[in-house]
């Protein structure tokens, strides 16, 4: 599912910024798509952190395979049926293991509703996402970018982010977040949109949970 202001969003952010501009022009087909439940987005997302997006779509293909599924996705009750040690054994670190296994078990006893967070502001769900082990704010900012297809999302503890934006806008120097965050006021109400171009000017590989 591609979100309906996307085309919008983008011409928006091609006037107001000349490095969007040309980011849409070498990139026109990029788009945020729900590609997967909740459980299997904030899984993979787990799985992503601090690692490259080629070797967590690895290390997911392995865990997906390991729990019988067939596609990118796989249910909770199947991750519960794993032994932790065939989670390690697909690339997870323990602590992972264990943090996928947690989210799993809340998923399948009801305390994860996420019916729920469609109808509430992202704050409000990431303060309820940053409650469950293993989840911090970067998780689940990027389960409101590519689950629920929030518009308006920075995501400026991403290093990805920080670096493109240190590329396009700094002579490739890191800048600070009061600064990051300076630079991306112009972006808004469609700052997603805008980080999902920067990501894209760095990985030719797609980033998508």
């Amino acid at each position: 599912m591609t979100p309906d202001y996307w085309e919008a969003a983008a011409k928006t952010l091609a006037r107001r910024d000349p490095v969007l501009r040309r980011l849409r022009a070498q990139h026109p087909d990029i788009t945020f798509r729900r590609r997967a439940d909740a459980f299997t987005t904030l899984a993979r997302a787990i799985t992503g952190q601090q690692i490259s997006v080629k070797a967590a779509q690895t290390v997911w293909n392995r865990v997906v395979a390991a729990g019988g599924g067939r596609t990118t996705r796989l249910a909770a009750p199947a991750i519960l049926a794993l032994d932790p040690a065939a989670l390690r054994a697909c690339g997870l670190s323990q602590r992972k293991s264990e943090y996928i296994r947690d989210l799993a078990a809340k998923f399948v006893d009801g305390h994860i509703q996420p019916r729920r967070w469609r109808g509430m502001d992202d704050e409000a769900v990431i303060a309820e996402l940053v409650a469950v082990k293993g989840i911090g704010r970067w998780t689940a900012e990027m389960f409101l970018m590519f689950n629920l297809l929030r518009p308006d999302v920075l995501p400026v503890d991403d290093i990805g982010l920080q670096n493109a934006v240190a590329l396009h806008y700094n002579d490739g120097e890191r800048l600070a977040i009061v600064d990051l965050r300076a630079i991306a006021e112009v972006w808004a109400p469609w700052r997603s949109v805008a980080t999902l171009y920067l990501w894209r000017s760095l990985d030719p590989i797609a980033v998508e949970y």
